[in-house]
């Protein structure tokens, strides 16, 4: 016998749902019955547990974004190292690959925030706490001599979230010749002139 699925795991597959419509017909312009074909369910079962297909949608564009700090902060939680930690940090914010869902979702919600006020403030929030990740990451280099910043560590923060976006553009945008390794080389490149530090992984020191 199947068991049947709580509200909440009803929840985050509607999420899921509209995260692939979205992707398919846009931020924008995505509407009720789209999703609820990605979900396999009627418009009306959608509506039961969202009647406001915007929470669905500023829902979706939430849980799409804790990859980007969230799960990054929980990554390097354990780390101890400022160096290590900093390189982690860079590579994981950036997409797998042209395909990555996550980052072309963000693309798409970045596309619509000149338009959309909610999108702008969830976009704007994510890149402050962005900025505030790495400037802890900073500061506590600084702190341990491993670090001689080069600037405040607000802009070095900032430039580094702005990297992230530029290259996570290009490689979904597939650039001939910037792949998600190139890139993490283009922004350590850049961290190791802000930071005064030759930036090599644990082993390789």
């Amino acid at each position: 016998m199947t068991q049947r699925k709580s509200k909440a795991d009803r929840r985050l597959d509607l999420i899921e749902a509209a995260h692939r419509a979205m992707l398919l017909h846009g931020a924008e312009g995505v509407h009720l019955n789209q999703i609820a074909e990605e979900a396999g369910l009627t418009s009306g079962a959608v509506l039961y547990h969202y009647p406001d297909l915007r929470d669905l949608l500023i829902e979706a564009h939430h849980a799409g974004m804790e990859r980007f700090y969230e799960r990054r902060m929980k990554k390097i939680s354990g780390i101890s190292d400022p160096v290590e930690k900093l390189i982690v940090t860079i590579r994981s914010g950036l997409p797998d690959g042209p395909d990555d869902p996550g980052v072309r979702l963000l693309c798409e919600l970045g596309g619509a925030a000149g338009r959309n006020r909610v999108y702008a403030t969830l976009l704007t929030t994510l890149f402050d706490r962005q900025v505030s990740m790495y400037q802890t990451i900073l500061e506590t280099g600084a702190a341990h001599g491993v670090f001689t910043l080069a600037q405040d560590s607000e802009t070095i923060a900032r430039n580094l979230v702005a990297l992230e976006d530029a290259y996570g553009y290009r490689i979904v945008a597939r650039h001939h010749s910037i792949d998600s390794d190139r890139a993490v080389e283009l922004i350590l490149d850049y961290a190791r002139l802000s930071t005064g530090n030759p930036l090599r992984p644990a082993g390789r020191r």
